[in-house]
């Protein structure tokens, strides 16, 4: 834009009753006569005899005093009244343009405001550079949260005046009243200078010098912050450990940068420029753009250019939450027109960062449907598949505010890619469960899928049952002692806990049936010694062979294996005590009780007390592509 444009654009004119009686309404609208042109000529007289004298004084190719001193610095009581004898000055030429264009007052009225101005745009640099610490955008952004604790300790104040438990801020307060008196000084000095500047014309040269200095500011604390801007094929070559290091500044500096940086720099340019919006969008933009535009457009990079993969979403969802939790205050810093498009550039990082974690839960559900290890688990124990597995639900489930947003309107796959039997979400019109419930209920079950066809490789369909149990019984652990256990609620745990007692029930009756069947079912009644030296024959090899074939079993939750072996004593030992307490003095001599009757009913107890502790882990393992040290946020 042309210079004559922006200085019309800029061109505000104040008036101030104390200066401008002379070109009120009521006497512009006098006859043009004689009289009133000699009271207009006296009084443009005055004005510049005594505007010309405080410009002319603090003219800096005139004196060498004006040339290295402060106006502000030097005289605060003077420098106010060189704004209020500029800006009567540029009303009187506003007077004399529209009485007489040629008029040779008008001439040297024109050449003290050059005068004036060059003296405005010194001080204006001065102030801004000689007190960046005093203006620095955290004391700044600090200064109104101050205000309003000390204005709030008024509330506390007895009648007597003596403050309470708020005598500590206000201490404080006082120990940074001086840092805060300057910054004051600073900010009220820049606001008349770039009124009295704009008003008169000269926006343009004010606005300059304000955007170099406070712009320098800007992107030294972006710089600072660590934050930098990086090409996509510098990311995509990028290994995770630097990367992941790169998300922890940013997720400090975002914070730092919207708090301190941003909104500091916003209530300085918001007061420095108070008298124009259009001019405080213009500028403040010009002064954060860049910075900005850096800091948001990281998250879309790192969402666009970096490997996907399922134990990175956590970095992908701390980036989003960051950015979600600060939205109001982008908006509201950020609420300019012409900052429009970094509210936008944030926005699209929410967006992409969002399809990254749909795109890593799809990638983590396919993660589980491809694990093809046949290898079995020693003692029917807990699958790799399983700990992996459930460590990644409940940390996502940590997240689930988030996940809720993100998972919204993203479709469940369809249910004909699993077994009808394990339909187990219970959804309806009526009442429709969150789509983040849905999607955890759905990853479980396909991981309870994966699971059922791994038990099928035991040989011994007791182990299968066994190696269910454990496994849906650490998954039902995992949902309980996580946020999993809002999102999946109570009819799911009561549910699925009621399949781990099936199962447990299905390795009783199959590992141990044999052994309960051969005492009989009535263990009181009348037996010949043959039969009763046959039956205790039976009940030693069929225990035997039970007790050797299952020690080897683990039980690692110990309310599951406690559970398991009191319903065991409760359908054996039992029957065993009464049996063996009626029948085996039937055998005859101790000799040959002690070769017929092996085990006592409490040799039985014992026995079984000691199984399901297992003697290894190893010989489990798993070909899906975490392990929980990887999964974990450090």
């Amino acid at each position: 834009m042309p210079y004559k444009g922006m200085r019309n654009l800029l061109f505000s004119p104040k008036r101030s009753p104390s200066s401008s009686n002379f070109l009120s309404p009521s006497r512009t609208e006098l006859p043009n006569s004689t009289p009133r042109r000699l009271f207009s000529d006296a009084i443009m007289d005055r004005t510049l005899e005594v505007a010309g004298s405080i410009i002319m004084k603090w003219n800096p190719d005139t004196s060498t005093f004006a040339n290295v001193t402060s106006l502000f610095y030097e005289n605060r009581g003077e420098a106010n009244d060189f704004i209020k004898n500029v800006n009567d000055l540029q009303r009187a030429m506003h007077f004399l343009a529209s009485e007489n264009s040629g008029s040779e007052k008008l001439v040297r009225a024109q050449n003290l405001m050059q005068i004036a101005m060059k003296r405005l745009q010194k001080e204006f640099y001065q102030i801004l550079s000689m007190n960046r610490a005093y203006l620095d955008p955290e004391l700044v952004s600090a200064r109104s949260s101050v205000a309003s604790t000390r204005s709030s300790t008024s509330d506390y104040e007895d009648e007597d005046g003596d403050i309470g438990p708020e005598d500590d801020i206000k201490i404080a307060g006082d120990s940074i009243s001086e840092v805060e008196d300057v910054s004051n000084m600073a900010m009220v000095d820049l606001r008349s200078i770039a009124e009295c500047m704009i008003s008169s014309g000269y926006g343009k040269e004010c606005v300059k010098i304000y955007k170099i200095i406070r712009k320098s500011i800007v992107d030294e604390g972006i710089y600072r912050l660590g934050v930098e801007k990086l090409s996509s094929s510098h990311l995509r070559k990028m290994d995770w450990e630097v990367l992941e290091q790169r998300i922890k500044n940013w997720l400090n500096a975002v914070r730092i940068a919207i708090k301190t940086l941003f909104n500091g720099e916003r209530i300085l340019c918001d007061h420095v420029f108070a008298s124009s919006e259009l001019i405080r969008g213009s500028v403040y933009t010009e002064i954060i753009k860049e910075g900005a535009s850096i800091l948001f457009e990281f998250p879309e990079n790192v969402a666009r250019n970096s490997k996907k993969s399922p134990e990175r979403v956590f970095r992908t969802l701390d980036m989003y939450t960051t950015i979600a939790n600060h939205w109001p205050e982008i908006e509201s810093i950020f609420s300019f027109e012409s900052t429009s498009d970094i509210r936008s550039q944030a926005l699209t990082s929410l967006v992409k960062l969002s399809e990254s974690v749909r795109t890593s839960l799809i990638e983590f559900e396919s993660a589980i449907q491809k694990n093809s290890s046949k290898s079995l688990v020693a003692g029917a124990g807990i699958h790799a598949l399983t700990t992996d597995a459930m460590h990644y639900l409940s940390l996502l489930g940590d997240y689930s505010n988030i996940l809720a947003d993100i998972l919204a309107d993203l479709p469940l796959p369809v249910k004909s890619s699993l077994p009808e039997s394990y339909f187990d979400v219970s959804d309806s019109e009526d009442f429709p469960l969150p789509a983040i419930s849905l999607r955890f209920a759905w990853l479980i079950l396909v991981l309870l899928c994966k699971l059922d066809g791994k038990a099928k490789h035991y040989k011994d369909d007791s182990l299968s049952y066994l190696f269910l149990a454990n496994n849906l019984n650490y998954i039902v652990s995992k949902v309980r002692k996580s946020n999993m256990k809002y999102l999946l609620g109570d009819d799911w745990l009561t549910k699925h806990e009621t399949k781990v007692k099936q199962f447990a029930l299905n390795y009783e009756r199959i590992a141990w049936s044999r052994v309960v069947g051969s005492l009989p079912e009535d263990p009181t009644a009348v037996k010949s010694p043959e039969d009763v030296k046959e039956c205790f024959k039976r009940f030693n090899s069929l225990f035997d062979q039970a007790y050797k074939k299952q020690f080897v079993c683990i039980v690692p939750d110990c309310k599951l294996r406690d559970e398991i072996k009191v319903s065991l004593a409760r359908k054996l030992v039992g029957v065993y005590r009464e049996f063996y307490g009626v029948h085996r003095l039937v055998i005859g001599r101790e000799r040959d009780l002690a070769l017929e009757v092996k085990y006592t009913p409490e040799d039985v107890g014992n026995y079984l007390s000691d199984l399901f502790f297992g003697k290894t882990l190893s010989g489990s393992s798993s070909s899906f592509s975490m392990s929980t040290s990887q999964l974990r946020p450090r």
